[in-house]
């Protein structure tokens, strides 16, 4: 039997083939070995995809198995549109701010300024004058007082150039007495002044300067056009005041109706009291200074007595020694002794404001305090220059009192923060 099978080719092949049909293997194992090849075939294809894809790189135009293209998301050009409006309504938002910023700044001063005259517009108006004409009044009695100020300032400022022109002659010659003795020259008051004419530098100077004449007259005219303007809104603020506030009133619920009202009611009591309290303390010191200043035979008594009265009212801190060292330097070019008599004055009537006047005066107002107040003018001068120093203080007297009523206090019990 062996010998029979060696000689027998077919089963030598059997058995050589294990997935063939003989002894050796089966039909499943002839599958089970084409299926291995495959499997084999198909790693190897798509590793040479994959090579070749990345050799290709993105944007090599290959095209998704299925056939179709991707497509643009239905919301980007929806986003891009809005995202364009959006940066072009801000530019344009910024631009009209930058062209409107000088309006709204009269509008804030008008407001300021109604704020301030309201209450003698009320008071007028609850006597049967009609709103518009008590307006016109308090302007009329604001202005005639402005008048006076700036008149008793103007006469004293051209007394005083009138005079340095008079003795600039005088001047002169005796500042080159002085060169002459002191340096041993030999100058001469005719030499001096053909020189100073004919000179380059003069005519440089004016030739310079003369271009200059047109832009500050266009500046002044601006600055009447602007005060114009505050002056118009202030006028509508004022006597139009209830139905302006029954205009802002209307757009809102009752119950915010309640909050603006009381907010506005304090703005103007705040506002106008603070501001009539420092006008009655101006007269008060105004009157004193100039009893003072006329006994003592100072020039220009009563421009200097209205000059200490305002000034130290209205300029936070630094302003009382602004107002009393202008008497003082006047009172010293005629005697010094009356010099010194005004400066102690200066210093005892700024006690006794301090300490029974003006506690009296702004009980019944808000009195803010003078590091407050400074401290509040010089954000108003970074913010808007000299319209935010001039409207600061109000501003501030208008928050105090919005604190004052809208924040609960309590009572200090420790021992230790008493004083």
């Amino acid at each position: 039997m062996a010998g029979s099978d060696e000689h027998d080719p077919s089963a030598a092949k059997d058995r050589a083939e294990p997935g063939g049909t003989g002894r050796g293997g089966t039909g499943e194992g002839a599958s089970e070995h084409e299926g291995a090849r495959t499997g084999r075939e198909a790693l190897g294809e798509r590793a040479a995809e994959a090579v070749g894809g990345a050799h290709d790189g993105p944007g090599s135009g290959d095209v998704p198995s299925d056939g179709r293209r991707e497509r643009m998301p239905r919301w980007l050009p929806r986003a891009l549109v809005l995202a364009f409006l959006l940066a072009a309504g801000y530019r344009f938002g910024v631009w009209a701010f930058h062209q409107l910023l000088g309006l709204l700044v009269d509008i804030l001063i008008a407001f300021f300024g109604a704020l301030a005259v309201e209450p003698a517009v009320d008071r007028m108006a609850a006597r049967g004058v009609r709103r518009g004409v008590g307006t016109w009044v308090v302007f009329l009695v604001v202005l005639i007082v402005a008048g006076l100020f700036v008149a008793a300032l103007g006469s004293l400022l051209v007394d005083q150039v009138t005079a340095m022109i008079h003795n600039l002659p005088r001047y002169v010659d005796d500042v080159i007495g002085w060169v002459n003795r002191t340096f041993r020259t030999d100058f001469s008051k005719g030499v001096l002044q053909r020189n100073v004419l004919h000179s380059d530098w003069l005519r440089g100077y004016l030739r310079s300067n003369a271009v200059n004449v047109l832009s500050l007259s266009s500046t002044v005219v601006g600055g009447l056009f602007q005060l114009l303007t505050v002056v118009l809104f202030t006028f509508y603020f004022a006597a139009d005041g209830p139905r302006l506030r029954r205009t802002v009133c209307s757009a809102l619920p009752p119950g915010r109706q309640a909050e603006v009202l009381r907010a506005w009611e304090i703005a103007v009591a705040k506002t106008g009291g603070y501001l009539y309290s420092r006008a009655l303390m101006a007269l008060v010191s105004a009157v004193a200074h100039g009893v003072l200043l006329v006994s003592l035979g100072v020039p220009y008594a009563a421009a200097l007595a209205v000059w200490v009265g305002v000034v130290s009212q209205f300029v936070p801190t630094v302003g009382t020694y602004l107002a009393g060292g202008l008497p003082v330097l006047i009172a010293l070019t005629r005697n010094p002794w009356d010099a010194l008599w005004v400066l102690v004055f200066v210093i005892v009537y700024q006690q006794f404001e301090n300490y029974l006047l003006q506690p009296r005066i702004t009980a019944r107002t808000v009195d803010v305090h003078p590091a407050i107040a400074f401290g509040s003018v010089i954000a108003g001068t970074a913010l808007l220059g000299a319209v935010g120093a001039l409207v600061a203080i109000p501003a501030t007297a208008t928050l105090q009192g919005f604190l004052g009523a809208y924040v609960r206090r309590y009572e200090v019990t420790d021992p230790r923060l008493e004083g």
